[in-house]
């Protein structure tokens, strides 16, 4: 009985889950074409405080503020490319979710690649130096004798 009660809280948690945000009801857009575009938008944006969710996600603050001033952007007429252009000027690239490819991102981009790849020769190169274990010299055969005797098998 409470295993499926826990199951089906869990199902209940993952499947609802996704569709918790932090965006409040008095930061809604009455238009719903911007309001759309607005979401869209804080989907991309990292929330600096939170760093791992957008700020579409985040209850933080600073979320908050930033959710407001991207609804400003765009209540001014900016496209979304210049919201976005705005708040990267602003806050700098770390705001991206999603960081383009550039000089300024290049050790953000390459580090996992290079530490997998690295790792990877590092337990090749382990593996190739790995020394053989030495041979087991057979038995003599006064050996053989002795060891039946002890083990009790017949010869």
């Amino acid at each position: 009985m409470i295993r499926e009660l826990v199951l089906s809280l869990a199902f209940l948690i993952a499947v609802c889950g996704q569709f918790a945000q932090a965006v409040e009801p008095s930061e809604r857009l009455a238009d719903p074409v911007l309001e759309e575009r607005a979401r869209t938008l804080s989907k991309e944006l990292r929330c600096l405080v939170c760093q791992n969710q957008s700020i579409d996600e985040s209850n933080a603050d600073l979320a908050h503020d930033l959710r407001q001033l991207l609804r400003q952007r765009l209540v001014a007429g900016d496209t979304d490319q210049q919201v976005l252009d705005y708040l990267t000027a602003r806050y700098g690239v770390f705001v991206l979710l999603d960081p383009p490819f550039e000089p300024l991102t290049w050790i953000l981009w390459l580090t996992p690649p290079v530490l997998v790849i690295g790792g990877g020769g590092l337990l090749l190169l382990r593996a190739r130096r790995r020394r053989p274990e030495p041979a087991v010299p057979d038995l003599t055969g006064d050996e053989s004798v002795r060891a039946a005797l002890l083990l009790d098998e017949p010869r």
